[in-house]
């Protein structure tokens, strides 16, 4: 993985996006952080989605998407022709939201998913390949 990881969160995002920002420095990856600058002022994560997913977009790389719940911004980024986000709370939604649906924007809920199973998600996220072949037919439907 040498894409580029574009981040954005809320101010409910904001402690678990430094987290996954550190993790993410430390194993080398790029990343970029589009805000928001702290936990202690309220913001509008429509705002923060809508940066990423133009990034995403752009071709710069994956992006990962942090609020309170998650839901917000999955949806806000859904919104986006091209983008595909998916709100994972878990490895397994992680790993075939790659493999199955080629996501390119990962959506973590920080009041709903703790530090050690977010980084977990984040790096079964980053590791999985998408498999193409019938999952590419149905993707291509997602257009029509």
């Amino acid at each position: 993985m040498t894409a580029t990881i574009v981040l954005g969160a809320d101010h409910a995002g904001f402690a678990l996006k430094q987290i996954c920002l550190e993790h993410l420095r430390q194993l080398g990856l790029p990343s970029e952080d589009l805000g928001t600058d702290s936990a202690a002022v309220s913001c509008d994560y429509p705002w923060f989605a809508a940066k990423v997913a133009e990034r995403v977009l752009a071709g710069d790389g994956l992006g990962l998407l942090i609020c309170g719940s998650g839901l917000g911004m999955s949806m806000v980024a859904n919104r986006f022709s091209g983008i595909r986000a998916a709100l994972c709370g878990n490895e397994f939604s992680a790993r075939v939201s790659r493999q199955h649906n080629n996501a390119n924007v990962l959506c973590l809920g920080a009041r709903v998913t703790g530090q050690d199973l977010a980084l977990s998600v984040l790096d079964t996220f980053l590791k999985t390949d998408f498999e193409g072949g019938r999952h590419q037919r149905r993707l291509d439907l997602f257009e029509k």
